[in-house]
């Protein structure tokens, strides 16, 4: 590979696995940038540097992707905050940052992806909800698409119809599309659809990946996989949290903490108490082998990420990224 040649996402998974590192919410919350709770990403215009810095940890981790950092920075969350004006500034610098560390990359540049994610206000009793929804995408998608955006992800979907909308408007840039679901406790999504299922109608429709994403650990996502990998023909993305969910508890939003002594605001460690249900970077180069061997090639973690997991990741695929070196 010649410096500064690029492959696209799509020639990459047909070559292999394509690492992309999630969870900056959670991320940019512990290091004291972003409110929990909210997880508005303002820090992409008050502190720009962070966000940059957080890029280059992940890109010498082992990240093959640079994903802007507009989760949650769409219409429906700024108007909550007060904050409409900032929205196409928020968006417009957070894909300027990605693309600027992506061109100081040496060898083959990692790619840049826009991100588009659940908006929290879609109801399919209401259709003016899925008017917002696509208006929605369609701001972000076009923003990336300026900005040039190397292919599209949308996100954290826990109604399959919202991520059919979301994978409708993103289709339409051209662009190769990623759409990862969240897979609630109850083993369906929202609108009664399972996993195999909405995956398959949203490869039908045009998806270039498909997957999961947030949610759930390694424990709980690797069973779904096998069987998305089985049911579909297109490419297949897992990205659990690193949290040790369970049977019990398949999702991290209700996982106990019995070793803590102390109260937690809400009664339950998520989203900020979660620190001792972690995984081990063991226990994520374990589920990158597995889900990999199943041909699982788009890979990442999501909520609670950190470099150390991306770099057990790519080492766990046999590479060996700049912070090996440590």
């Amino acid at each position: 590979m010649e410096n500064g040649s690029k492959r696209g996402l799509l020639e990459r998974l047909d070559e292999g696995a394509v690492i992309c590192a999630e969870g900056y919410l959670f991320e940019f919350e512990r290091r004291g940038y972003l409110q929990a709770g909210a997880f508005v990403p303002e820090v992409v215009l008050e502190h720009p540097e962070i966000v940059a810095q957080s890029h280059r940890d992940y890109v010498h981790a082992g990240s093959d992707v640079i994903e802007a950092f507009t989760y949650y920075g769409h219409r429906a969350k700024l108007r909550i905050i007060g904050k409409e004006e900032l929205l196409e500034p928020l968006n417009r610098q957070a894909l300027k940052i990605a693309k600027s560390v992506a061109a100081e990359a040496e060898g083959e540049p990692p790619l840049v992806a826009g991100n588009l994610s659940n908006t929290n206000i879609y109801d399919p009793g209401d259709e003016t909800t899925a008017q917002e929804v696509r208006r929605i995408c369609e701001e972000m998608t076009g923003w990336a698409v300026d900005e040039g955006a190397d292919f599209l992800i949308g996100e954290t979907y826990c109604y399959s119809d919202e991520a059919r909308i979301a994978l409708e408007v993103m289709k339409s840039s051209g662009l190769p599309c990623v759409i990862t679901l969240s897979l609630p406790a109850e083993g369906a999504f929202l609108d009664g659809r399972g996993a195999v299922e909405a995956c398959k109608i949203l490869e039908d429709e045009g998806a270039d990946v498909v997957g999961l994403n947030c949610y759930r650990g390694p424990a709980t996502t690797l069973p779904l996989l096998e069987e998305i990998r089985a049911a579909v023909s297109c490419h297949v993305a897992g990205l659990p949290v690193p949290y040790r969910t369970n049977a019990q508890h398949p999702t991290f939003f209700h996982l106990p903490d019995p070793g803590c002594g102390c109260e937690i605001p809400g009664g339950r460690p998520f989203p900020t108490a979660l620190d001792p249900l972690l995984c081990n970077r063991y226990e994520i180069a374990d589920f990158t082998r597995k889900a990999y061997e199943m041909n699982v090639r788009y890979l990442g973690v999501c909520c609670g990420n950190a470099p150390i997991y991306t770099r057990a990741m790519a080492e766990a695929l046999g590479r060996h990224p700049p912070a090996s070196k440590y």
